[in-house]
């Protein structure tokens, strides 16, 4: 239940009058109030709660969370961001938001919410030449030739990996409003 300022000063001025007894503290809260046995009432960890909030503040009411404040989207911040985000499209929102101050959360609800920026990722494409159509033409009407139709033929992809580095196109991403279709291609077999 939610308890009034009312309710909370009188239950803290009848605790200190009463040598610091909860028990003695409630049923005054009862009679005080008009509430009856079975009501409700403020239970201990409450009252205490209260209790140490006035002794370490002054009020009994809640305390303000400590920290930095969750949301911050102000339009100074929506400015930063997009700036930062001209500026350098691929790095992550997280990133970001360390490069700001600002927490990471408000900074994707800029993004998403206030620029309408989404992140992108990019497609790592194997750089064909002229002879690759050709040859898997032949590829292709020599499978059909050879194979009876009542066959069943497994198919794999290959996969390549470089010592110059690749794309990790799991953790690339590419924030604009809409996708930039980027490509990144490499020949097939690179030194």
């Amino acid at each position: 239940m939610s308890w009034s300022g009312e309710h909370r000063s009188f239950i803290i001025e009848v605790f200190f009058k009463n040598n610091n007894s909860v028990t003695t503290t409630q049923w005054a809260f009862l009679t005080c109030f008009g509430f009856y046995a079975t009501d409700a009432v403020p239970d201990r960890k409450a009252i205490l709660r209260w209790v140490s909030n006035v002794i370490a503040s002054g009020s009994a009411l809640p305390r303000k969370p400590s920290g930095h404040p969750r949301n911050i989207r102000t339009p100074e911040n929506v400015q930063r961001v997009r700036a930062l985000i001209e500026q350098s499209p691929r790095h992550s929102a997280r990133k970001h938001a360390a490069a700001l101050g600002i927490f990471g959360g408000t900074v994707t609800q800029i993004l998403h919410a206030d620029l309408r920026i989404h992140p992108y990722k990019m497609i790592v494409a194997q750089e064909l030449s002229v002879t690759d159509w050709e040859t898997q033409r032949t590829l292709s009407e020599d499978i059909l030739q050879h194979v009876p139709p009542t066959a069943a033929l497994w198919c794999s992809d290959e996969a390549h990996f470089h010592l110059s580095g690749t794309v990790k196109k799991q953790n690339f991403r590419y924030w604009a409003e809409n996708n930039p279709r980027d490509l990144h291609q490499r020949p097939l077999h690179s030194p």
